[in-house]
């Protein structure tokens, strides 16, 4: 099943059933008003919401509309919580490598996490309006699940079950804001402006063998500028899955449902498939020729994200956003 919110001139977008091809959609108001009032009601909408998929996908359904022709929202455009996660640790650690810093050998076996800004995640289309092109922009290519309710003290395996949709995202960074943030020792907060999330959001179901294990083992394709900046495989290298992302996140409290989970920035050892950032395309460069020469991303720069499935088709949409100047 593929959902996504759509403009309605609300905060939180018309919910529609988005077909197979992502061509046409329906609004389900019936069922559920938004994408939150699904979630929080699971157990009697995802049927519901299911057997509309099923109609939409066999032209069995005449209230139809053409997917492309609505402007499209963050699938969940604002949500109770946002925790983004560090699952590659290879990724850490070429980070660390590149400034001569070790990595803790805890970073194996303890996942990272922040909690970021869920006021106001933004569509796939929008602009990524920045004030400061000194403020280092970068991309940051991410696999996100949401949940429904999840108990405190869940273990990995059972938090498995409480992952009801699945997509992509790009979790914009101001890489020359970080070090300032992190030297206080308190986390990120002006370095991380809103997240980008791709038009649709789709169950576990819909991914046809490639959701294994918490793990979802397909290439995120990165674009800048129409060139390739890297293909790596989600499913490879995933240090911790998101069954254990969400039981690291839930150890000491409950999490509501509707929580976004983020795997952190997709990367494999060695980078042998590109990277999801530029700030590991730097990284690379500083390991090799002692700088970097790859710039951050400028005012008027397209970055497009994209996953497609075994036969070449997009599974959530494709991300497509230009950096623009905020202007007050």
């Amino acid at each position: 099943m593929k959902l996504a919110s759509i403009d309605n001139k609300t905060r939180d977008g018309q919910l529609v059933v988005v077909n197979k091809e992502l061509t046409r959609a329906v609004k389900v108001p019936e069922i559920a008003e938004t994408m939150q009032t699904a979630i929080d009601n699971w157990i009697e909408t995802e049927s519901k919401l299911q057997s509309v998929y099923e109609d939409l996908n066999t032209n069995k359904l005449s209230n139809t509309f053409d997917f492309s022709s609505v402007r499209v929202l963050a699938p969940i455009p604002r949500a109770y919580h946002w925790a983004d996660g560090s699952a590659y640790v290879t990724h850490v650690e070429l980070v660390r490598k590149a400034r001569n810093a070790e990595l803790p050998e805890s970073f194996w076996t303890d996942p990272l996490m922040y909690m970021g800004a869920s006021d106001a995640f933004i569509g796939a289309n929008d602009d990524i309006e920045i004030e400061n092109e000194d403020w280092g922009i970068d991309f940051e290519s991410e696999v996100a699940v949401i949940t429904d309710d999840v108990p405190a003290g869940i273990n990995s395996k059972d938090a498995l079950n409480h992952i009801k949709l699945i997509t992509i995202i790009n979790d914009v960074s101001l890489r020359n804001l970080i070090p300032n943030e992190l030297s206080k020792q308190f986390g990120f907060y002006q370095s991380k402006p809103w997240t980008t999330f791709a038009p649709v959001v789709v169950t576990p179901d819909e991914l046809n063998g490639s959701w294994i294990d918490g793990k979802l083992h397909l290439p995120l394709d990165s674009t800048l500028n129409g060139k390739l900046i890297g293909s790596p495989n989600a499913g490879i290298d995933m240090t911790f899955n998101f069954g254990q992302l969400v039981a690291h996140a839930s150890k000491t409290r409950s999490l509501m449902a509707g929580t976004v989970i983020g795997s952190g920035t997709v990367a494999n050892q060695g980078s042998p498939n590109g990277s999801s950032c530029l700030a590991e395309v730097r990284c690379l460069e500083i390991i090799k020729d002692g700088k970097a020469s790859t710039p951050f991303m400028s005012f008027e720069d397209r970055i497009e994200v994209e996953m497609k499935d075994k036969d070449g088709k997009s599974i959530f949409g494709k991300i497509n956003q230009v950096v623009k100047e905020y202007k007050k």
